[in-house]
């Protein structure tokens, strides 16, 4: 069940930088993303302090931080029109093969 609290705190970690760059587009409503923002920050907050009950905080830390870059990298690349090189592409792997790690060892 942890795991799945500390699943749910990455995704909402990539809610964050997300509204901060939605709140800079001229058609949205700036006010309302930073909330969104705000919001994202605490539930993510939230469910990593509940995940860190059983997982150790090194790694929990780093799981979390790694979904939150790795899928705001995507998103980012999927709706925002940055680089897809083969290289950000492959630094981005090793971040995952890092997380796999941390949770296999």
């Amino acid at each position: 069940m942890n795991w799945i609290a500390l699943i749910i705190a990455g995704i909402f970690e990539i809610g964050w930088p997300l509204g901060l760059k939605l709140s800079q587009q001229p058609e949205n409503n700036k006010w309302s993303w930073i909330i969104f923002s705000i919001i994202c920050m605490s539930v993510s907050g939230g469910f990593l302090w509940f995940a860190q009950k059983s997982i150790p905080i090194g790694t929990a830390y780093a799981v979390w931080t790694g979904i939150g870059a790795v899928g705001t990298l995507l998103v980012g690349i999927l709706f925002f029109q940055d680089s897809a090189s083969i290289l950000r592409l492959l630094s981005a792997l090793l971040i995952v093969v890092g997380i796999v790690g941390l949770k296999i060892f």
